[in-house]
Order: C-alpha cells, then sequence, then structure tokens
C-alpha cells in the first residue's frame, strides 16, 4: 500500500506541474498576443491618421498646380504607411520569436525535471526490490 500512495503522490506532484506549467506557457501565449494585437492597432490607427490627413488636403485643393504638387505627398503618405506595416511585422515577428523560445525553455526544464524524478523513481524502486529479494 505505501508503494501505491508514493505513485499516486508522484502523479498528483506530476499533474501540479503539468498544470502550474501551462499556465506559465499560457500567460507567455497571451502576454504575446496582447504586445502584437496593441502594436498592430497602433500602426493601424498611424496609418489611418496619415491617410485622413492626406485626404484632407485633397479635399482642399482647388487647382492642377496643387493637385500636382499633391502626387508627391501622396507617395511619400503610402511608402510611410507600408514601412510602418513592415516594421510592425517585424516587431510582431521578433515578439513571437521571443516568446516561443521561453515557452521552449520551460518546456526544456520541464522535461529535465521529469527526467530526474523519473531516475529517482527508478533508484528507489530498485532498492526496493534488491532489499526484498
Amino acid at each position: 500500500m505505501n508503494q501505491y500512495n508514493q505513485y499516486n503522490e508522484q502523479f498528483a506532484s506530476a499533474a501540479r506541474q503539468f498544470a502550474d506549467t501551462a499556465a506559465q506557457v499560457n500567460q507567455l501565449a497571451l502576454q504575446n498576443a496582447e504586445k502584437v494585437f496593441a502594436l498592430q492597432m497602433t500602426t493601424l490607427e498611424e496609418n489611418v491618421n496619415a491617410a485622413f490627413a492626406f485626404f484632407g488636403q485633397v479635399t482642399e485643393t482647388r487647382d492642377n498646380d496643387g493637385y500636382k504638387s499633391l502626387w508627391p505627398k501622396g507617395v511619400q503618405v503610402a511608402r510611410e504607411n507600408v514601412e510602418r506595416s513592415i516594421n510592425a511585422g517585424q516587431e510582431a515577428f521578433a515578439a513571437t520569436l521571443k516568446t516561443n523560445e521561453a515557452i521552449g525553455q520551460i518546456a526544456k526544464g520541464q522535461i529535465e525535471a521529469a527526467t530526474e524524478q523519473a531516475k529517482d523513481v527508478a533508484a528507489k524502486a530498485a532498492k526496493s526490490t534488491t532489499r526484498k529479494g
């Protein structure tokens, strides 16, 4: 019966460790999703503001010369919007990569801990078998 309690205790401990690890991983993933969402929303807001500012200039223009001068400004606004979007994508990718590395380190630590625990259990089982035999 003692060995049954020992296995039950080890199983409960492993289940707690798994739940703790899952909570850590979920927290990291959620934090990353929040960062990426905030980054994308900020970029979208900046792009929309730039586009509306440009369209405001377009509506105020009254002659052909004014429209001709707007062409380079429109190209600049479009280019800056694309650059902001690319930079946001790169930042999001870097943040996600960093989060995945952190999750990988957590998993590695859990695997190492489980391996050590399994070695301890095997060693205890081997000792108890040799004592009885």
